[in-house]
Parts: structure tokens; C-alpha cells; sequence
């Protein structure tokens, strides 16, 4: 039972990357071979968890994109703090649904990010909506996808950042506009 349910955590993950089950977009090696004739607009949100002294948000807010079609798309991320930080981005999609059918090409979130102190960078992500939603029953009425972003510490990060100093930035974080 106990080997089970330790295992149970990277099957259900190893399962979500393989189906798109809960909005996990898959990760693909090269574009779509054809185009399809539906447009989606796609919606893009950038989160940073609590404790994480990042700015993080999308050049753009959302385009519309044609079935098959690649897209690239920038964040911008910046390290307030005085110390190198390292994060993970984690990501979804909703419509739940649509996650079989985004197709990411490369991402800043399939590897954990470095920024030193007042560091910024833009971080790209390559994809395209594959032209078989155009045949899924469920996708028929959705015409609007959201891209889904939070930033989380990492754990060599957690150490080195004092919560004095996490709880100084937070607050700074709350007042200062965004990128």
C-alpha cells in the first residue's frame, strides 16, 4: 500500500502529460504539419506564489491564433531582492479540456529559472493549438483558451531568502506596478 501511494503522485503526472487531463498541455518536438481553419483566442496569465520576490507577466494578453498555427510569446520576469533566486514556473490550461490539444514546443517552465539580484529576462514560449480540436466534440464551443503561469520558489531558494526579508519584498511587491 505505502509503495502504491508513493508511486500514485508521478503516474498521475506521467498520465496528465500523456492526456492533457487537467489542462496539462503536451510537449511536443516540432510544429503542426498541417493548419486547420478555426481561430482560438488564447489568454496568457503570469502568477508569482507568496513568499517569491518576482515580478512575472506576458508582453501580451492574449492573440488569436489559427489551428496549427506556431506562436511565440514573451514573459517578463524580474528578481527583486538582493540575492540570486531560483524558481519553477507550473502551468495548466483551461478549458480543462484543451489541454490534449496544446502543443508546447519549448517553454522557460519545462526547467527551473535563475535570476541574480534585480535581474530581469525574457522568457519565450513556442506553441501551437493542434488542428485536431477541430474534430473534438467537447472543444466545439470553445473559442477562448487561457495559458496559465505560477512562479514557486525553489527549495535551494527558501534557504538562502530570510522571511524578514520575503516579508519586506512582499509588501513592496503589493504597491509596485507591473512590468
Amino acid at each position: 500500500m505505502f509503495g502504491m501511494a508513493f508511486a500514485s503522485v508521478p503516474l498521475y503526472r506521467m498520465f496528465c502529460a500523456a492526456t492533457g487531463y487537467g489542462g496539462t498541455p503536451q510537449i511536443v518536438k516540432s510544429s503542426a504539419s498541417q493548419y486547420g481553419s478555426r481561430r482560438l483566442a488564447v489568454h496568457f496569465d503570469a502568477n508569482v506564489a507568496p513568499g517569491l520576490p518576482w515580478t512575472f507577466a506576458p508582453e501580451t494578453n492574449s492573440l488569436l491564433l489559427r489551428t496549427g498555427e506556431t506562436a511565440t510569446i514573451f514573459f517578463k520576469v524580474a528578481n527583486l531582492s538582493e540575492k540570486p533566486i531560483s524558481a519553477q514556473a507550473m502551468f495548466n490550461v483551461t478549458p480543462e479540456n484543451s489541454g490534449a490539444f496544446f502543443d508546447k514546443i519549448s517553454c522557460f517552465c519545462f526547467s527551473e529559472q535563475k535570476l541574480g539580484p534585480h535581474e530581469s529576462a525574457e522568457l519565450p514560449v513556442v506553441f501551437y493549438l493542434d488542428p485536431a480540436l477541430e474534430q473534438d466534440e467537447g472543444m466545439r464551443q470553445v473559442d477562448q483558451i487561457t495559458l496559465s503561469y505560477t512562479f514557486f520558489m525553489s527549495k535551494n531558494s527558501k534557504s538562502q531568502v530570510s522571511s524578514r526579508q520575503t516579508l519586506q519584498l512582499d509588501q513592496r511587491q503589493r504597491v509596485s506596478k507591473p512590468l
